[in-house]
């Protein structure tokens, strides 16, 4: 039999359902109706005996339940009490600024004059040393210039600065005549005593040669980077930087960061803009990478490059292009073996990790650590950097400052110590660090209670960037987290503004930042700069009574500025580790000293010094000074 064609006029019905046609009567429907409700209802009924048999059972084995039987619920205990490092309230530690009262002048100046170049935005940083050696921390600024063929007529170069500490955190201006009173355009510094005669030298970054300041005494800075052969390629743009005796041989050696390849022709071809602003600073996507430099100490005031040979060169495997575009650096030893490891904060590509092979040589372990990627993977935008033990089980936690609508990241070490996850958001930095632009970024004891705490400045790098993204300020203030007591699963909390003052959240263009004792009074004060302006001098007012220890260490088979040396104190069953380490931050250099808080105790039961190479020195009570600097020289 022929098959009828479809009709494409005809409709789909449910199962069961008889097809409308020309046939089918409106008596024939209301039969099927009736059929299909009456089953239904009939199927109802049955259920509802069901379910009213079940409800009777039920209720007759609930009411006929022994007391005992109630009894074996589980119960809802309490939570159980913290341990003793676990705290409950944040502290009120103000912050205030004495920029001007401590008599510092100093304005950054970024040379824009409208093309908006990348470095303008970088900003520079800051660096607190002891360069007279009268034992307080002065405070060296580090300055930009003004681009070729746009000097203003009529105004000074201008040059980096130099301030006198007199001990009490006043400071007068060293500059002139220090030989620190040049013109270039600087980005950070590092501090150390390469060549070991008990005075503290000046390495450089810039847009361009870096520079090497030998410290001549008397207040003078000599700029040996021709001899020293350390200044880098006329076309490379370094960043930070940091002194380290990566091969233990008693002498410091110098790392460089170097960011990418640059310069105005380049720039231009990149031509970043942003929707309803025109050309705009920006991310450095479309940039190529550059190589960080490695320079070995000779010991007789040369160094040598041993960047290639070292390992510290990683080439992307795709392009063979440089993979790094370095910010940041935090020297540390990673796995306690006595070596200094180097962690790189690179922006918007993989941070790298350089494990020290103990031969002269690094191996690059960064996605084995666990440190390269966030934890989906992804880069970020990566500036400032630093390290340090974040609670009582010495587990080492290594924090980044990341771009915008990207968190601090907390990468904290496990039972291997090679290997780290970023616990971020379970340590409560993450959410609440979130949308500020981070680029300062440091570990230090602001209320001296034993546990390190948390410090970002922040700043955005486009001024007129509200008026695409109103999320989004230019200047931004900075924020400090309270270390709650790591180890007992509390993590940091957010220090609101009427816990620390109005002056520490002025909102800024915040870039570089570190930490020092001016006044010596024990407690640790904040220099932050910010781009084309003054920085911020913030003297730490906290009145909580907490005691402290202070310990400046001479190396004598070491390095003599102890860079590496870690100081253990032992209090109860704690013990705080802290490392002599001024490189830190972005761009800049916290004070050498190492300041242990101790809350309210007023005793320690041990103190010990690990040296680089693994050599231990314990001091006894008679050498240990509570609330007061203790100089240790290194015994041989």
């Amino acid at each position: 039999m022929d098959k009828q064609p479809l009709d494409p006029n005809r409709k789909r019905h449910p199962q069961n359902t008889p097809p409308l046609n020309d046939e089918t009567s409106g008596e024939e429907l209301a039969h099927y109706d009736d059929t299909v409700i009456g089953k239904a209802f009939r199927w109802s009924a049955v259920a509802f005996v069901l379910i009213a048999v079940l409800v009777g059972i039920t209720l007759f084995v609930l009411k006929n339940r022994t007391l005992e039987e109630i009894s074996r619920i589980t119960e809802l205990k309490a939570p159980e009490t913290l341990s003793s490092s676990v705290k409950t309230e944040i502290p009120t530690v103000f912050f205030k600024d004495i920029t001007t009262e401590a008599g510092i002048g100093f304005s950054h100046s970024n040379g824009a004059y409208g093309d908006k170049l990348l470095p303008e935005t970088m900003g520079s940083g800051a660096a607190f040393l002891d360069f007279d050696n009268d034992g307080d921390q002065d405070l060296f600024l580090v300055n930009s210039t003004h681009w070729p063929g746009h000097v203003p007529n009529g105004v000074a170069m201008p040059t980096m600065a130099l301030y006198r500490n007199d001990g009490t955190g006043k400071f007068q201006d060293a500059t002139s005549g220090s030989g620190l009173d040049v013109s270039f355009y600087g980005m950070g510094a590092a501090v150390g005593d390469y060549n070991n005669d008990g005075l503290a030298d000046l390495f450089v970054t810039a847009v361009g040669k870096n520079h090497l300041f030998r410290n001549s005494g008397n207040g003078r800075f000599t700029d040996v980077t021709a001899e020293a052969q350390v200044g880098g390629g006329e076309n490379e743009w370094s960043t930070s930087s940091a002194w380290v005796d990566f091969d233990n041989d008693g002498d410091l050696d110098l790392f460089v960061c170097n960011y990418i390849r640059w310069s105005k022709e380049i720039d231009f071809e990149v031509g970043y803009t942003v929707v309803g602003v025109g050309r705009a600073y920006g991310p450095p996507m479309n940039f190529e990478g550059s190589f960080p430099c490695l320079f070995r100490n000779e010991g007789n005031g040369q160094f040598t490059d041993v960047s290639q040979t070292s390992g510290v060169h990683v080439s992307n495997s795709a392009t063979g292009k440089p993979m790094s575009k370095s910010l940041g650096v935090a020297p540390l030893d990673l796995d306690h073996d006595g070596w200094i490891d180097i962690v790189v904060a690179n922006d918007t590509v993989q941070n790298l990790v350089f494990h020290n092979r103990k031969n002269g040589t690094f191996e690059e372990i960064g996605a084995l650590s666990g440190i390269a990627f966030d934890s989906y993977g992804k880069t970020r935008g990566a500036m400032g950097i630093d390290s340090g033990q974040i609670d009582d089980n010495q587990a080492m936690g290594i924090a980044i400052g990341n771009f915008a609508n990207e968190m601090t990241a907390l990468y904290v070490a496990q039972e291997n110590p090679l290997e780290f996850t970023d616990e971020a958001i379970a340590q409560g930095v993450g959410p609440a660090s979130r949308v500020l632009l981070k680029f300062g970024v440091f570990f230090f004891d602001y209320d001296l209670d034993g546990m390190l705490d948390l410090l970002t400045a922040n700043g955005h790098l486009e001024e007129e960037l509200t008026k695409v993204q109103q999320s989004q300020h230019y200047r931004q203030p900075a924020q400090l987290f309270w270390n709650a007591g790591a180890g007992g699963g509390r993590g940091f909390l957010a220090v609101p503004v009427e816990k620390s003052g109005s002056d520490l959240v002025k909102p800024i263009v915040g870039r570089g930042s570190a930490f020092a004792d001016i006044d010596g009074d024990g407690d640790l004060d904040v220099v932050l700069t910010q781009v084309g302006g003054a920085p911020l001098l913030l003297r730490n007012d906290q009145v909580l009574n907490h005691h402290w220890l202070r310990f400046k260490l001479n190396g004598k088979k070491n390095n003599r500025s102890a860079i590496g040396a870690v100081v253990q104190v032992q209090l109860g069953g704690r013990t705080q580790s802290r490392q002599v380490m001024p490189t830190r931050s972005y761009l800049s250099q916290s004070e050498l000293p190492v300041t242990i808080g101790l809350g309210p105790r007023d005793h320690v039961d041990a103190v010990r010094i690990i040296w680089p190479g693994g050599g231990v020195q314990t001091l006894s009570n008679e050498q240990v000074r509570v609330d007061k600097t203790t100089e240790i020289d290194e015994s041989l």
